[in-house]
């Protein structure tokens, strides 16, 4: 049911090569909520403004996106922008408050995750697939689950620290980085500019 976002929303389904394709701007996230449906075991494409983010695993099959902190009644040109289908999407978060305001994003507990955010904290936890997360400058937290299930890993940091207790590794200083190589089926790639990366 999309009627809580008629008015924040423009939404458009379109066939191609047979398979629904979606469209979707919301803003006013805080009266607004975005919920929408994705497959379990799809792939997920986000592109995130520099800030306070968390990435969870959840229940449902469905992507949501909530907001809180001291801004967030003051979030309402935050923008999502999801495109895509409900096995493969691309979701984009712009705009909003700089500063006091933490957000949000869950997805189905297995979804294949690329990740990219200027700057910030931001920490992936509960999902488990392919994970290729960057950040520029700031402290990115990934919870791996079982070090077994990766086929490969590699992670790096130019300056910084990077802890991988889950593999065995802890490095700090400039160019630091591991590569490891599995049975598993998942690949993992985490890179940080500047900050501290962490692999729990």
């Amino acid at each position: 049911m999309r009627t809580p976002f008629q008015l924040a929303a423009t939404l458009i389904l379109f066939a191609a090569s047979g398979v629904a394709q979606t469209k979707i701007d919301v803003k006013d996230i805080q009266n607004h909520p975005f919920m929408e449906d994705f497959n379990s075991g799809g792939k997920l494409r986000l592109y995130v403004r520099s800030g306070d983010f968390h990435i969870v695993g959840g229940a449902e099959n469905q992507i949501t996106v909530r907001i809180r902190g001291e801004n967030a009644n003051r979030a309402s040109d935050l923008r999502v922008h999801l495109e895509g289908s409900t096995s493969s999407s691309t979701l984009t978060i712009s705009g909003g408050p700089r500063n006091g305001l933490e957000v949000t994003i869950e997805v189905p507990t297995k979804t294949g995750l690329f990740v990219r955010m200027p700057a910030g904290n931001l920490e992936l936890r509960r999902v488990i697939g392919d994970k290729d997360a960057e950040l520029h400058a700031g402290e990115l937290v990934i919870d791996v689950g079982n070090a077994s299930d990766y086929s490969r890993v590699d992670a790096s940091v130019y300056s910084g620290g990077l802890e991988a207790s889950s593999f065995g590794e802890s490095h700090g200083g400039l160019f630091r980085s591991f590569h490891r190589e599995g049975d598993g089926r998942y690949h993992l790639h985490a890179h940080v500019g500047a900050g501290d990366l962490t692999l729990r």
